[in-house]
């Protein structure tokens, strides 16, 4: 125990008073005797290296390559994706992919290449393996996009879980993206990023690394082609990146690098070569489709801290009622305060809690419940017996059960890589339900217990099933919020078929957005938690996660009101939108802000309403094609450098550009335009990149801009659904893409394709059908007609 650790624990004595202070303290000195007692120490290592290549065996799809102290496995999938193992590892058994692992390219082939090498030669990658173990990987046309160096392991003399080091190259003018969501993004800098699940214990700001959602998932992008790597390993690791510098004609380029550690194994990755839209389009065939949320949870959610019982959550609806604040879900904390235990309602507060949930519903709000995996170790408390009779809790080297400490006190935590314990956990949100909760937002689920130094995290040496191959926390840790998650959505699913179920996460790993979304949580009060809420959402949608967003709000009810305001306008146009207050701030609703705020605030939350139908969308194409909802300026022209340097804008889907202001006393900003035309959504003024544009921001708005031609689903003022087209540029064509939601069911109705073009004098919209075109099935709205191209 260091200073910095004594520090802490004082101050979190201090704030968690004096008994729970005390019981963190003997829970971190318990964790650390169980963990000396369970983790044999490492002693000395042996390094190891391939050595020289042996001989190769083609395999389907490629084929073994043998060297004098390891192997490697190099397989390419039929969708593309390239799959290589060391030391015999197979892509299974693995959380991230979605069911068994695709089947090989019957074109793809092992061939000898020069110097003793060997490569793989299929349609859009080649990957080229030296006499010594390096692999790169190519272009069709031969354009080295990675070069992997022959990797170490580091081998305990005495036996035990090898260490693994892997570097490698990528193009000078590579930027890396990705590694889960990142407060300091969405391009990551210079330096290593730990890859570790963790609460930081305070809002998340732009310095705080690692977050709640670590994934060894980078995407690279540079002037070549971009390409997806993934290290399917879930262990403890770092990834230490270096950006290269291009000689410009005046010296030799220095190549990016890229260093991963990690504690355990296998060695193993898969890499995926194209564009964005396809790279993530094979990254999700691999690891899931994104779960398509219920059309309402699109929508506005409301959490309220510190909500004192029913009339309190009344109170709220009711004011954002008056005051006609669109609203479709609250979430509710409705364990006990002082003494949360998983599945409990408090009865006191909440005596008629499934009356009110119908009567919310009437008005098209429903209610999402906070679930945490601690469950309190009291004898006599209903999901702890069940769960101790099922054997269901996690256990350490010697058998006892594991305890940690959180807010009801010494907690135990289910074993969710067990497929009984999931099930057995997945029947207690029946309880939820029968209360009249449509949602689930998991909490705490890092795992978090409350240490006063150390890690908040439960014993490294602790033991879990991991599917029957047996492991202990250090490999279980990242997976196990993603395995909570496939508990509750895979008995949701059962519990109430005819509805899409909604979970959020905040934590969890490659693979888990097949159950569900990701809400983060709070960001720092300050402005630049807006450029950390920003940066979250991207990377996620980066790594496959396109159903994201942070805490939106005054969390703390110190925010100014403008600050409040442009933290309401970004989060109206970000996949997920939660605002979160608190009753004991006293500042945290809308209407608390003074009426210029709440008139702005309006604005914002009747946008996002307006946008539902385009929102929606965009759902469906993430569920069919992975691709985020909102997307960085460069996702269409990757090899625009302008656009990869750009991070305080974003796209959402294809049509709509959106540059939120994060910064105070700003009524004017530059956006970096990609190319084509665009238009100003307010002033219906046209603009023509690639260029820097300067446009208005007053308090009451941010600049959002419409790509010409383009076709967006909004909802009219009468409520039903209308097609928004934006006047395509003379002499060209544009278009757009609707799927309608046919309600909150499993239907996928068929994408509606439109194409807008000129005509004379007037914009035609027409929809494309296999019979031909014909009229479009709702009003149609032309803008942009008055427009003329500006330039910057």
């Amino acid at each position: 125990m260091d200073g910095r650790d004594l520090v802490r624990s004082v101050k979190w004595v201090g704030s968690a008073g004096a008994a729970q202070g005390l019981r963190s303290v003997r829970a971190a000195w318990r964790r650390r005797r169980a963990d000396a007692a369970g983790l044999p120490a490492r002693g000395a290592e042996r390094a190891r290296v391939p050595g020289p290549v042996r001989e190769a065996e083609p395999g389907p799809g490629g084929g073994v390559i043998r060297f004098n102290r390891s192997e490697l496995r190099i397989t390419v999938a039929v969708n593309g994706a390239v799959f290589w193992g060391w030391d015999g590892a197979a892509p299974e058994p693995s959380y991230a992919l979605a069911g068994r692992c695709p089947e090989p390219d019957p074109r793809a082939a092992l061939e000898p290449d020069k110097d003793g090498g060997w490569r793989v030669v299929a349609e859009r990658v080649t990957v080229v393996v030296s006499r010594h173990g390096a692999v790169e990987v190519t272009t069709p046309g031969g354009v080295v996009l990675r070069r992997d160096l022959p990797p170490r392991w580091f081998e305990p003399v005495d036996g035990g879980t090898a260490r693994w080091q892997q570097r490698s190259e990528v193009a000078a003018d590579a930027r890396f993206f990705g590694l889960g969501g990142r407060a300091s993004g969405p391009r990551l800098r210079d330096g290593s990023h730990r890859l570790w699940n963790t609460d930081p214990g305070r809002p998340l700001g732009p310095g705080d690394d690692p977050l709640h959602i670590t994934m060894p998932v980078q995407l690279v992008v540079a002037d070549a082609a971009t390409h997806l790597v993934f290290h399917d390993t879930s262990w403890d690791g770092s990834v230490t990146l270096r950006e290269g510098v291009e000689g410009e004609g005046s010296g030799h380029d220095r190549p990016g690098s890229c260093v991963v550690r990690m504690e355990g194994g296998p060695l193993r990755c898969w890499v995926i070569v194209g564009t964005p839209a396809r790279v993530l389009l094979v990254w999700a065939s691999l690891t899931g489709a994104p779960a398509l949320p219920p059309a309402w949870a699109l929508g506005h959610h409301h959490a309220h801290s510190g909500l004192g019982g029913e009339q309190d959550v009344r109170r709220t609806v009711a004011g954002h009622q008056e005051h006609s604040l669109p609203l479709d879900a609250v979430h509710l904390d409705i364990g006990h305060q002082e003494d949360h235990q998983a599945f409990t309602v408090d009865q006191e507060r909440f005596p008629k809690l499934a009356t009110l949930a119908e009567e919310l519903r009437r008005d098209g709000i429903r209610l999402v419940s906070a679930v945490d995996p601690a469950v309190k170790a009291v004898p006599g408390h209903a999901v702890y017996d069940a769960g101790t009779a099922q054997d269901a809790f996690v256990r350490d080297a010697s058998g006892r059960l594991t305890e940690g400490v959180v807010r009801a006190g010494d907690s135990v935590f289910p074993d969710f890589t067990h497929a009984r314990v999931r099930a057995w956990w997945g029947g207690l949100y029946e309880e939820r339900l029968a209360h009249g909760f449509a949602g689930f937002r998991h909490d705490m689920n890092e795992p978090t217990s409350f240490t006063a130094f150390g890690e908040s995290t439960l014993p490294r040496s602790a033991r879990h099933s991991l599917e029957g191959r047996g492991g202990d926390h250090r490999e279980a840790h990242n997976v196990y919020a993603l395995c909570m998650a496939r508990a509750a959505h895979e008995a949701l699913c059962a519990l109430v078929p005819q509805e899409r179920p909604l979970v959020l996460s905040r934590s969890g790993w490659a693979g888990m957005q097949r159950y569900g979304g990701a809400l983060s949580g709070a960001v720092e009060p300050g402005w630049p938690g807006l450029r950390a809420a920003l940066s979250l959402v991207l990377g996620l949608g980066l790594c496959g996660v396109p159903y994201s967003g942070p805490d939106i709000g005054a969390l703390d009810g110190a925010a100014s009101p403008e600050l409040y305001v442009r933290r309401l306008q970004l989060g109206a146009h970000l996949p997920l939108l939660r605002t979160h207050a608190r009753v004991r701030a006293g500042r945290g609703e809308p209407w608390e802000f003074g009426p210029e705020a709440l008139g702005h605030a309006r604005v914002a939350l009747t946008q996002r309403r307006r946008l539902l139908p385009y929102l929606m969308t965009l759902a469906h194409l993430a569920r069919r094609t992975g691709a985020p909802y909102a997307r960085p300026l460069w996702w269409h022209t990757p090899e625009d450098r302008a656009l990869r340097a750009c991070e305080d804008a974003f796209l959402l889907g294809d049509c709509l550009l959106v540059a939120p202001v994060l910064s105070p006393g700003v009524d004017r900003r530059a956006v970096q335009l990609p190319r084509g035309q665009w238009y100003d959504t307010t002033t219906e003024r046209m603009y023509e990149g690639p260029a820097q544009v300067v446009l208005d921001a007053p308090l009451s708005r941010i600049p959002v801009l419409a790509r010409a031609g383009s076709v967006v689903p909004v909802r009219g003022e009468d409520g039903g659904l209308e097609l928004e087209v934006w006047a395509p540029a003379r002499g060209r064509t544009g278009g757009g893409l609707l799927v309608p939601d046919g309600g909150d069911g499993w239907e996928e109705p068929e994408i509606e394709r439109y194409v807008t073009r000129w005509e004379g004098a007037r914009v035609v919209v027409a929809c494309e059908r296999e019979d031909g075109p014909s009229e479009p099935s709702y009003p149609v709205r032309v803008r942009g007609l008055s427009g003329r191209p500006t330039r910057a």
